[in-house]
């Protein structure tokens, strides 16, 4: 049982708007367990985006290291949370998901920070004497998310926010949406809610390898998740967040998702699941790479540059 927590609070949202307020909030919960905490506006920090380069994901199955070409405070926050036991985040609900701050936070943290890609970055850089990546990315952590929106728009927000999570395998314990959130700082018995949630967390944080989850039930009894692809004419599904299949039906008038259990090891929040997408990356990557050096490809790929360039504001 761990007594010295630390529990990083990390707001999506404008300064002191109401994502701050609910992440202090939360943290001022963490903080009665006895928790060390920290506070992080991430709209104050220099998050650039991703450019889908792949270099990361690269040299992690060429057992090169955990790195990323881009250069600005994203490895500050990375490390914040690597130091931390439980991370909790508090995002603006955009479009009825997740805010574009934390769609760029997550594709930054993306197949760098997988925990089945740095499981083999770290055998590969063993093997062949190359560069390990940060042992701390394998340690366990548990996380909540708090979702905060200004209507009832917000099916996405949960899902979205719990993807993040998937990456590295952290433990979900509490992954909250709270509509029509603009008074919310009047609501006492959700501000009571959100309190708890830091409570939750920090307790959580003590005993990583029994933690539970603590959120509402869904539809999805591995991962928790409520949104589905549906296969037309047909009652198969795919979890739109663990990737199981299975199928939808109804019981005692509720929705339930059976699956066979050798899904489990398909799961992309499983480690044998990332396995077989690792393995798969890094066979399509080395494939790439030979196709890339073909004549054939280089004037496929001139006849698209030469067609047209982009264009650009007279600034540039």
């Amino acid at each position: 049982m761990k007594n010295d927590m630390k529990i990083l609070g990390i707001s999506f949202g404008t300064k002191n708007g109401t994502n701050d307020s609910l992440c202090i909030e939360a943290l001022m919960g963490a903080k009665e367990t006895g928790a060390e905490v920290e506070f992080i506006r991430m709209s104050e920090l220099d998050i650039k985006h991703c450019t889908g380069c792949c270099a990361c994901s690269r040299a992690l199955v060429t057992g090169k290291g955990n790195m990323c070409v881009l250069k600005d405070d994203f490895d500050w926050v990375r490390d914040k949370i690597l130091d931390a036991d439980g991370v909790l985040i508090s995002d603006p609900i955009f479009e009825e998901g997740a805010s574009g701050l934390f769609h760029t936070f997550m594709d930054r943290f993306g197949p760098r920070m997988d925990r089945g890609n740095n499981i083999i970055g770290t055998k590969l850089a063993e093997e062949n004497g190359g560069k390990i990546p940060d042992p701390r990315i394998l340690e366990d952590k548990v996380i909540s998310y708090l979702g905060v929106g200004g209507s009832d728009w917000g099916t996405r927000v949960q899902c979205e926010h719990a993807m993040h999570a998937l990456v590295d395998m952290y433990k979900v314990i509490d992954n909250k949406w709270y509509p029509w959130a603009k008074e919310i700082l009047m609501d006492d018995e959700r501000l009571a809610e959100v309190h708890q949630i830091g409570v939750n967390l920090a307790n959580a944080a003590k005993d990583i390898e029994h933690a539970e989850y603590k959120g509402e039930e869904g539809v999805c009894p591995h991962c928790h998740n409520k949104l589905f692809y549906l296969e037309p004419g047909s009652t198969k599904a795919i979890c739109a967040q663990c990737g199981m299949v299975g199928e939808i039906k109804v019981e005692d008038g509720k929705y339930t998702f059976e699956f066979p259990k050798e899904q489990l090891e398909h799961a992309h929040d499983t480690l044998p699941g990332k396995f077989i997408h690792g393995t798969d990356i890094q066979k399509m990557e080395g494939n790439f790479m030979k196709v890339r050096q073909t004549e054939e490809f280089k004037a496929r790929k001139k006849q698209y540059t030469d067609f047209i360039s982009p264009i650009y504001p007279d600034a540039k």
